[in-house]
């Protein structure tokens, strides 16, 4: 039997996938856990053949975790499944050794090539079909920003508050504002206009 962790913080998306996995792939056993915390002590106690991930979790981000992952559960692999598309965290989540990268709007046989992939030691998409993959740019100011200020910067781009970034992020209003003074510095920008800005003329925000 292979064991897959999923990690999404929404119950209905974790059963679907559960559902669909468990019908095509029956030597698979999926456990389940709805945030970082969660998915850390699994990991601790439990050996897996396959983490997938959601980049969008309560706390910490998605990318954070996956980098926690590869360095203390390295034979663990890890799929992104995510709603965001390719061309906003692809190519970070591809760096910060991620093993594949699927949307939740594709269709259900391609969720389950992609984890019979996974399993069976390859990348997914396949190296041939991941050049199609429309992924980010490289040299774009953004790629010097961290992966919580990537973050921060999506969701200010996305309209949001000080005040309701740290409420999501569980983070102060002061820390919030310290990233976008760092976010600022980094890219060369004067204002949070500037800012929401050039989210909205990359498409960047979620």
């Amino acid at each position: 039997m292979r064991e897959v962790l999923l990690v999404d913080d929404h119950p209905v998306v974790r059963q679907g996938i559960a559902r669909i996995l468990t019908a095509q792939i029956p030597d698979v056993r999926v456990d389940e856990a709805a945030d970082g915390r969660t998915a850390l002590e699994r990991l601790a106690v439990g050996t897996y053949h396959l983490v997938m991930l959601d980049l969008t979790l309560p706390g910490d981000s998605g990318l954070s975790l996956l980098r926690r992952i590869r360095r203390e559960h390295p034979a663990s692999p890890v799929l992104i499944v995510t709603m965001h598309p390719p061309e906003h965290f692809a190519q970070r989540a591809l760096q910060a050794g991620a093993v594949g990268y699927i949307t939740k709007n594709s269709e259900p046989n391609e969720l389950v090539r992609a984890v019979r992939t996974a399993l069976a030691g390859k990348r997914y998409p396949p190296e041939d079909a991941a050049s199609q993959m429309p992924l980010e740019e490289e040299g774009q100011p953004h790629d010097v920003l961290s992966d919580r200020e990537y973050q921060v910067l999506r969701m200010i781009g996305a309209g949001r508050t000080v005040s309701e970034i740290g409420a999501d992020l569980g983070l102060s209003v002061k820390t919030v504002s310290t990233y976008r003074s760092r976010i600022l510095e980094k890219m060369k920008l004067r204002t949070s206009a500037e800012l929401i800005h050039y989210v909205i003329t990359r498409r960047l925000a979620p």
